[in-house]
C-alpha cells in the first residue's frame, strides 16, 4: 500500500562549496573540483532545537559608553602555547587547532586539559571519534589523568549543549569538528555545512555562556582544515600545529588571534609521554651538526618574533642524467632554483650537470629570503668539497644580479647567534652599517655572493 507521505526529492550537493546539481557529475561547476558531489536528500526546514534562542536583539552602543571588564587571561601552564596564544587564552573565546592527522593535536589538547585541571571549575573533553576507555588510556599516557578532567563520547551537538551548559566547564575541547553533527542538517558529519553550523554553534554557546573553548580541526591534503577555510572566519583563533610525522619537533604557529599578535610560533618535541616544550631550539636543530662536514651551513631565521638557528646541508654530486635532479626538504623549491641559478651565471660554478640536494636538520621549513646566503654557502662549499667555518653563521637574501640585500630583524638574529657561541657572522653590506653588534661577534659585511664565499674560503 502506498504511503500518503510526499517522497523526497533527491540532490547532488558538492562538499567542497556546497553547490547543488539535479544529477551526479564528476566535476563541480562552481569550484572545479572533481567527485567531490555526494548523493544527498533534499532537506526540510529545520525544526526548532535546543540550540535555537529567542532573542529580542541587540541595540547599538557608543564605544565610549562599553565598561571593559579587566579579566586576566587563563594561563594553559604551557610557556610555549602561552606565547603563541598572547599571554593566555581570553574569556569565552574560541581556539581552532588544526593540523595533519597524527601530529599531536589531541595530546596537545589533554595537556592543556592537566594544566587547567587544579581550577575550581572541571575541564570537560568531548570526543566523536573516541569511547571515554580510549581517551583514558591516551590521558594516562601523557599523565593527564585528573578527577576535575570529564571526559564525555558525543557525537549530537543537540545532545551536547544541554550538558555544556550545567555543568558549565572551564574549559570545552571538542575533538574534531568533523565528527560533531547537527540533527536539524541533513548532511553528513564532516560536511561543508556540518562543520560551519557546529562551529557557529559552538561560538555563540562560548560567548553567551564564556566559556573558552578549542576545536580540533583536521587539515585536508590541500592544507585547509575541513575542507575550504571557512572555520577560520568564524573562530577567534587559529592555531597550526607543524612538522614532519617523522621528525619528533612540532611547530604551533598563530595565523589568526583577534587578541594578540600571529607573529610568534611555539617549539615543541614529541616524545613518549606527550608534547615537551624546547626553551632552546637553536641549540637543539645544531646539536648533531657534524664538525668540518663540506656542505653544512647554519643560517639563522626568524619564526614570528623568534630567532633561530638551523643546520643546512646540501649535497652536490655528478648527475649521469640529462636533466639533472634537483631536491629540497625544509625550503622552498623556486627559492632553490633561484639560487642555484645565480652560483651558476654570477658566480661562475658549473652546476649544469650536478644533482643538488637541500636539507633543512630538524624538519623545520624555511620560507624567508634571509637563509639565502645559507644555502648558497652550502651547496658551494659541497661542490668545491671545502667545508665552511664551525664558528661562522650567514645571513642574507640573494638577488638576480649576485647581490646581497639586507633582512629583517637583524639585531635579534646576532645577538641569537652571539648566544650559542658563534663568533663571526657574513651578512649584506647594506646592513645597517651603524648597528651595534655583540662583543663576542665578528660581522663581514659582503656585497656580493661571490665576495661572501671568498670570505667564507679565507676563514677556513
Amino acid at each position: 500500500m502506498a504511503s500518503g507521505r510526499p517522497k523526497r526529492r533527491v540532490i547532488y550537493v558538492c562538499q567542497q562549496c556546497e553547490a547543488q546539481a539535479p544529477q551526479w557529475l564528476g566535476r563541480c561547476p562552481e569550484c572545479g573540483e572533481w567527485n567531490t558531489l555526494l548523493e544527498t536528500p533534499e532537506p526540510r526546514p529545520p525544526a526548532p532545537g535546543p540550540l535555537a534562542t529567542n532573542s529580542s536583539g541587540s541595540t547599538p552602543v557608543a564605544l565610549d559608553d562599553v565598561i571593559l571588564q579587566d579579566t586576566p587571561r587563563i594561563s594553559t601552564s604551557i610557556a610555549e602555547l602561552d606565547r603563541v596564544l598572547g599571554g593566555g587564552i581570553v574569556h569565552g573565546s574560541v581556539i581552532l587547532l588544526g593540523g595533519d592527522p597524527g601530529i599531536g593535536k589531541s595530546t596537545l589538547a589533554l595537556q592543556v586539559a592537566a594544566g587547567m585541571a587544579g581550577r575550581d571549575q572541571p575541564i570537560l573533553y568531548v570526543s566523536g571519534e573516541e569511547s571515554t576507555g580510549q581517551i583514558v588510556m591516551r590521558a594516562k599516557r601523557v599523565a593527564s589523568t585528573n578527577t576535575n578532567i570529564l571526559a564525555l563520547s558525543e557525537t549530537s551537538l543537540d545532545q551536547l549543549v544541554p550538558q555544556i551548559r550545567q555543568i558549565r566547564p572551564a574549559l570545552l575541547i571538542v575533538d574534531s569538528i568533523q565528527a560533531v553533527y547537527l540533527e536539524s542538517l541533513s548532511a553528513a558529519a564532516g560536511s561543508t555545512s556540518q562543520v560551519r553550523e557546529c562551529a557557529m554553534a559552538l561560538l555563540r554557546l562560548a560567548k553567551e555562556s564564556v566559556i573558552p573553548t578549542i576545536i580540533i580541526g583536521h587539515v585536508t591534503k590541500e592544507g585547509a582544515i575541513a575542507g575550504p577555510r571557512a572555520l577560520e572566519h568564524i573562530v577567534d583563533v587559529v592555531l597550526y600545529l607543524e612538522g614532519e610525522r617523522f621528525h619528533s619537533y612540532r611547530l604551533l604557529r598563530g595565523v589568526k588571534n583577534r587578541f594578540g599578535s600571529t607573529n610568534e610560533v611555539g617549539v615543541f618535541e614529541m616524545l613518549g609521554d606527550g608534547l615537551k616544550e624546547v626553551k632552546n631550539p637553536s641549540h637543539v636543530f645544531l646539536a648533531e651538526r657534524p664538525a668540518g662536514a663540506a656542505g653544512s651551513t647554519v643560517a639563522v631565521t626568524v619564526e614570528g618574533t623568534r630567532p633561530m638557528l638551523v643546520e643546512v646541508q646540501a649535497l652536490a654530486t655528478y648527475s649521469p642524467l640529462a636533466v639533472p635532479r634537483r631536491t629540497v626538504n625544509g625550503a622552498d623549491m623556486n627559492r632553490l632554483q633561484l639560487i642555484i641559478a645565480v652560483l651558476t651565471k654570477r658566480v661562475g660554478l658549473g652546476l649544469v650537470n650536478q644533482d643538488i640536494y637541500v636539507n633543512v636538520v630538524g624538519g623545520l621549513h624555511v620560507e624567508e629570503p634571509a637563509a639565502d646566503l645559507a644555502v648558497a654557502l652550502a651547496i658551494a662549499s659541497s661542490f668545491r668539497d671545502r667545508p665552511v667555518a664551525g664558528d661562522l653563521v650567514a645571513i642574507g637574501e640573494v638577488g638576480l644580479a649576485g647581490e646581497l640585500r639586507r633582512v629583517s630583524h637583524l639585531e635579534r638574529r646576532l645577538t641569537e647567534a652571539s648566544k650559542l657561541g658563534f663568533t663571526r657572522c657574513i651578512l649584506p653590506s647594506g646592513a645597517a652599517s651603524g648597528l651595534p653588534a655583540p662583543a663576542n661577534l665578528n660581522l663581514l659585511r659582503c656585497a656580493t655572493l661571490a665576495e661572501a664565499l671568498e670570505a667564507a674560503w679565507q676563514m677556513v
